[in-house]
């Protein structure tokens, strides 16, 4: 019932944005939420009163993986009973759990090396000594597009005072990638690996959606992670201004 539900709002959803009616998109995207809530309560409730069932591991997986805080899906995970441990689903749910503990903040920021748009190596551990926002991002990523202007106006407000900006695609066509980086008056620092969703960088830091954004003070450690738009410019006005 929930799916068909989510499915007939999305299709909603698309009518009352070609009809630019705002209003309407509103009240989609709140009942989008509701329904969403109460499915991820149904889930939580279940894992937890069926922790032995062999399903349970997948439906973790498969359902709330992506839409769980580190310590929720820690909580969830503790419930399950030893007996699952050699499930595939189980082993996954615990690697995710390991990698998001790495990028938690005020963890020191994994370092990696991946290569520009002209080939050349470029460190997240050459920034040091500046704040920096990793902005994971592709091409083809209309919310990502949507939020390059605003990206585009801090760093033109912030980078004579201390703040940089990392730029990580997702894209997997280089001419599409350098297409949007000057359409989109990106001026910051560009790297790939051209893999897509098997971006190196992105499996080190957990990323399963774009955009997403990870910031680090001068020493390389996390501050704050997914802030975007108003957001972001409070908290990199908080510190440089």
């Amino acid at each position: 019932m929930t799916i068909c539900a989510t499915k007939d709002l999305s299709e909603q959803y698309r009518a009352a944005k070609n009809d630019g009616n705002t209003e309407l998109i509103e009240q989609i995207t709140t009942s989008y939420y509701s329904i969403s809530d109460e499915k991820t309560a149904f889930i939580k409730n279940y894992i937890g009163t069926n922790n032995k069932a062999v399903i349970v591991p997948y439906v973790l997986y498969r359902e709330l993986l992506s839409s769980l805080e580190l310590s929720e899906m820690d909580s969830i995970f503790n419930l399950l009973d030893g007996s699952l441990s050699s499930s595939t689903y189980y082993k996954a749910v615990k690697k995710r759990i390991k990698v998001l503990r790495n990028v938690e903040i005020g963890k020191k920021a994994p370092d990696f090396t991946l290569n520009d748009t002209l080939g050349k190596p470029i460190s997240l551990s050459s920034f040091k000594g500046k704040y920096l926002l990793i902005d994971f991002w592709a091409a083809w990523c209309g919310p990502c597009r949507r939020e390059n202007p605003n990206n585009v106006k801090l760093y033109s407000d912030y980078k004579n005072k201390g703040f940089e900006i990392f730029g990580v695609s997702f894209d997997n066509k280089r001419s599409a990638w350098v297409k949007a980086i000057v359409k989109d008056g990106l001026e910051w620092p560009q790297v790939s690996d051209l893999k897509g969703w098997r971006s190196a960088a992105g499996k080190i830091y957990g990323v399963n959606s774009i955009p997403h954004t990870v910031l680090l003070d001068k020493n390389g450690i996390i501050i704050a992670k997914n802030l975007r738009g108003k957001e972001l410019r409070e908290k990199v006005a908080e510190l440089l201004d």
